[in-house]
């Protein structure tokens, strides 16, 4: 048994398809060792249907003439004439070397090397960002003391001004203190009682300051 897989055929420049589906991919099956014996066509919907212009030997002749497939991106194409028409197509891509190295390749870039240089180029970024903002916040720093300087000056400048920009007296000498008579400045009285050894109380004469004008 002979089967090729057609992923897309003409004949004579028309599109050969299911004539059930019109589904352009199918496969060509040759059943028997006599070449002149027609193929049968199948379809992925599971139509089929007997091709009497190709025949097992027209089948061979295809896979013969098939220029194969030397690498992943290459196409694997066929043209050759039957009973005066022109057969040409694709066959459908069988696995070859080069795809599994291209697999094996594009695994490794994707899950390997590709985020190990993200990752170094994200730790670059980091030591660039790193030092400006440092500079950024020492800048910060710097404006935040100017801006404070400012401020206590333009108090000092305030106070300056309420204070009408004089300086203390030298020769200021405070009102002499006079103490209270009647608690002799303590400001309070100490008194025994039964419920507890000493109660302090407050003197009413000065209010508990020990002074009297």
């Amino acid at each position: 048994m002979l089967t090729l897989k057609i992923q897309q055929m003409t004949i004579n420049g028309h599109p050969y398809l299911c004539p059930e589906c019109a589904s352009e991919a199918f496969t060509l099956d040759g059943n028997g060792f006599i070449d002149a014996l027609p193929v049968r066509g199948n379809c992925w919907q599971s139509h089929s249907w007997e091709e009497p212009l190709i025949t097992i030997g027209g089948l061979r002749r295809i896979q013969e003439n098939s220029t194969g497939r030397q690498r992943a991106e290459d196409e694997d194409t066929f043209e050759i004439e039957i009973g005066g028409a022109v057969l040409t197509g694709i066959l459908h891509p069988d696995v070859i070397l080069d795809d599994l190295k291209r697999a094996t390749r594009d695994v490794y870039w994707k899950r390997i090397i590709k985020p190990a240089i993200r990752r170094r180029k994200n730790k670059a970024v980091r030591a660039v960002k790193r030092p400006i903002k440092r500079a950024a916040g020492a800048v910060t720093e710097r404006v935040d003391d100017t801006v404070a300087a400012a401020k206590a000056a333009a108090i000092g400048a305030a106070w300056d001004w309420q204070a009408g920009g004089t300086q203390p007296d030298p020769d200021y000498t405070p009102e002499p203190v006079i103490p209270c008579g009647a608690c002799n400045g303590k400001g309070s009285f100490n008194i025994k009682s039964r419920m507890h050894d000493t109660t302090s109380v407050r003197c009413s004469v000065c209010s508990g300051t020990g002074e009297i004008d």
